[in-house]
């Protein structure tokens, strides 16, 4: 397998397809948004990127549930294996691309996981807690699991966080399980894949940032948020999932104006992007090798490049 890997705004999209054409390779996303159905602009799915030049890349793991649900760690998993299988079958290419590190890790490094329910007596008791108090007992927790699993982009608001909380618990069980004797978790098969990182300047970064939101927005952002509660989806719910989709539900519920919406969701992307580095470059200090390409280099600069380490 190739995985390609990158912050926000990086172009990975484009590059894992320029080189899936080449190697006549499937796209499987590890995006853990962009799963959802009809949340399309605010998670920046781009579909028009996987045609080129009338040759369209198959792609997989995208719209494959409902917004509302919260799709999980455990279930990537289990689709990334029946993705990948399906892909060897046909004796094709498996290529992953996304920005979500904890997807990515999950599968090259194999984590093995056991499905963790929600707690509803846990849920209660943890619901009058600030996020701060809830990301502090989920640092507690990690340091216990010695768990690499989440970081602080997967836990930006109160609902993620105790939902993160559940997992760690979880996890902290199936190994008490595990010592026992008593732990059933699910096997998952080494995959060897060539890491390719998309590394773009900071400052370049932003630029970027700031150009796509303005973007997406002129796109309908705001109408596409509408769309979601009229569907009956709760603003709770859609600010669940972050970033585009927490701001700009406060803004058209009336929470806050355009203006504090834009300068919010600018911030609050930049540091997410901040952070996917952070994630990336950890892969590194964990034993990955990423073999790392300039974004601001010609496609075909980069695709030699790529083609180069595989």
């Amino acid at each position: 397998m190739i995985t390609i890997l990158g912050p926000t705004a990086s172009g990975k999209t484009r590059l894992a397809v320029a080189l899936a054409l080449k190697l006549n390779a499937e796209i499987i996303s590890a995006d853990s948004r962009q799963v959802y159905r009809r949340m399309d602009i605010g998670t920046g799915k781009d579909l028009d990127d996987y045609c080129v030049e009338g040759q369209r890349v198959p792609f997989h793991l995208i719209d494959i549930c409902e917004p509302g649900t919260k799709y999980n760690l455990f279930e990537y998993q289990r689709d990334f294996l029946a993705a990948y299988d399906l892909i060897r079958g046909r004796n094709r290419l498996p290529l992953l691309c996304g920005g979500t590190g904890l997807y990515i890790e999950s599968v090259l490094k194999g984590y093995q996981l056991s499905p963790v329910p929600q707690d509803a007596a846990l849920r209660e008791r943890l619901s009058d807690k600030s996020l701060d108090e809830l990301t502090e007992m989920l640092r507690d927790l990690k340091r216990q699991t010695g768990s690499a699993m989440h970081n602080r982009s997967d836990v930006d608001t109160p609902q993620r966080a105790i939902r993160a909380i559940e997992i760690e618990m979880g996890v902290l069980a199936a190994q008490r399980d595990k010592d026992e004797g008593r732990c059933m978790e699910r096997s998952f098969p080494q995959i060897n894949s060539v890491i390719l990182g998309v590394d773009i300047d900071r400052e370049e970064r932003r630029k970027k940032i700031t150009a796509r939101l303005k973007e997406r927005l002129e796109q309908g952002m705001a109408d596409e948020v509408r769309s979601l509660l009229d569907e009956g989806i709760s603003p709770e719910d859609l600010t669940y999932y972050g970033l585009e989709y927490r701001y700009v539900t406060e803004y058209v519920t009336g929470k806050i104006t355009f203006d504090e919406m834009f300068q919010r969701l600018e911030i609050a992307i930049h540091q997410f992007a901040k952070r996917q580095m952070t994630w990336f470059r950890g892969m590194e200090r964990r034993g990955f090798t990423i073999h790392w390409i300039d974004a601001m280099l010609p496609m075909d600069e980069k695709i030699s490049q790529a083609l180069s380490y595989i």
